[in-house]
């Protein structure tokens, strides 16, 4: 219910849809700007569509828990459904929840603490293959190390000699997702261009593989204890019937995509700041040699590597793998005193929130002791929110803490990874946070 119909600051619209295309050619520029001029609520057209960005933690917890159930998933998500069909990340109501059911057990922290030692394995392998004095692509070496990850954990699948094949054509669909938003699409998804004709072919690679998987383990019958398995198996409240074969393939990919691309962004940008902040890498350094003695961390380790989790946790301040969040306001709703009328958009950004001075004073400063419990507890719930909130808080967010702990530990249990000479640094904001260029390392053994 509102009782206003006042609409928050913004800019004004000299052309219609100047706005948007200021959005697209730079959105975390953009939306920082955005804040610091209009402030808590600020308001933009994009051509006719109403855009709100809420930036106070509050406010944000009332659209994403509070009052979640006024909201759908945006525009831009809805048009991933041409690529993940009905998965987590895109379906809604009672379909989404029902889903969710289904997927949970796969997280459960008994079954996480399974993944652990698969998660490690996969990370010597990766930290035996590099060379000292080497230079190494290290996006491309994180992405094969979550993907080979994801197979082995969710899909009881070794996926490392198609990794580079998945990791191409996954790469594929995220560079598409921009286009995907653009008015017309459907119409331009249709023409012989080579980005729809590269899509379609990266579509294909993921499904025949997927497809693959769900018939070899449908023939068997075998029931492996995996997330696969769990999908396969899965009845309807009544028992009547499982999913469809589809139906498994949208969860699947989804996770594939969500459960390999989030972390190893997240690696990537965590090596590069340390490789600029030696203090924070050599305290790193320390707690790791003390805690493990030069064994191998486990999943009972996770509790002797607490700066270990604070530098994954700053990292994830300072560069978020999930920037944005959109929701669509089914009826009108009112935040901060002003309206946001039904079919509008409203935009959570965790760069803008977690680069706010209020919350983080010296925002831009890598500063792991920022995560100790007494640092957490004076700040507002939602000036942190990697994972999201709410019923769609991120289902794999225990998952990710724990592979990026236990990958950080292990290869840097014996690596230092140096930012190459010429590197140029900077952010490439799709659905997650990627760096635009290639992030080349050279490699240090300790």
């Amino acid at each position: 219910m509102t009782t206003t119909t006042r609409l928050a600051p913004g800019p004004r619209q000299r052309f219609p849809g100047d706005t948007l295309v200021a959005y697209r050619s730079g959105p975390l520029d953009f939306l920082v700007g955005l804040q610091r001029r209009y402030g808590d609520v600020a308001h933009f057209r994009g051509g006719p569509e109403h855009f709100f960005l809420v930036s106070r933690p509050e406010w944000i917890n009332d659209v994403l828990v509070t009052h979640q159930r006024n909201f759908t998933k945006s525009i831009g998500l809805q048009a991933a459904k041409r690529v993940l069909g009905e998965g987590l990340l895109t379906s809604e109501g009672e379909f989404h929840l029902r889903q969710r059911r289904l997927v949970q057990p796969a997280f459960h922290r008994k079954r996480i603490a399974s993944y652990a030692e698969a998660m490690v394995e996969c990370a010597v392998r990766t930290r035996a293959a590099w060379q000292d004095g080497a230079t190494i692509d290290v996006g491309h070496e994180m992405t094969q190390l979550t993907l080979a990850i994801v197979g082995r954990t969710l899909f009881d699948a070794d996926v490392g000699g198609a990794a580079h094949e998945i990791g191409a054509a996954l790469d594929e669909l995220m560079e598409m997702f921009p286009l995907a938003t653009l008015p017309g699409y459907k119409y331009l998804e249709r023409l012989p261009l080579p980005p729809m004709q590269r899509a379609s072919a990266a579509n294909a690679t993921l499904d025949a593989l997927i497809y693959g998987m769900i018939a070899e383990r449908r023939a068997s019958g075998d029931d492996r204890g995996d997330l696969l398995s769990m999908l396969l198996l899965a009845q309807d409240e009544q028992g009547s019937g499982g999913m469809t074969d589809e139906q498994v393939r949208d969860e699947a990919l989804t996770l594939f995509l969500a459960g390999h691309e989030t972390t190893a962004n997240l690696l990537i940008w965590t090596f590069y700041l340390l490789s600029q902040h030696g203090d924070v890498r050599t305290q790193l350094e320390r707690e790791i040699d003390g805690a493990l003695a030069g064994r191998l961390p486990t999943f009972d380790d996770l509790p002797k590597l607490p700066y270990t989790r604070q530098v994954i946790a700053e990292a994830m301040r300072l560069y978020p793998p999930a920037w944005v969040i959109a929701r669509q306001a089914i009826a009108d709703y009112e935040v901060g005193g002003y309206h946001v009328p039904a079919g509008a958009t409203i935009l959570t950004s965790q760069w803008v929130v977690h680069h706010d001075v209020r919350w983080y004073p010296d925002p831009l400063r890598f500063d792991p002791t920022r995560w100790t419990m007494e640092a957490q507890a004076a700040r507002p719930k939602f000036s942190y929110f990697p994972f999201g909130g709410g019923t769609r808080l991120c289902i794999g967010e225990q998952f990710a803490w724990t592979e990026g702990v236990l990958l950080l530990a292990t290869l840097a249990q014996h690596w230092r990874l140096r930012l190459a000479p010429n590197q140029v640094v900077d952010t490439k904001p799709l659905v997650t946070l990627r760096p635009r260029h290639a992030m080349h390392m050279v490699a240090e053994r300790r």
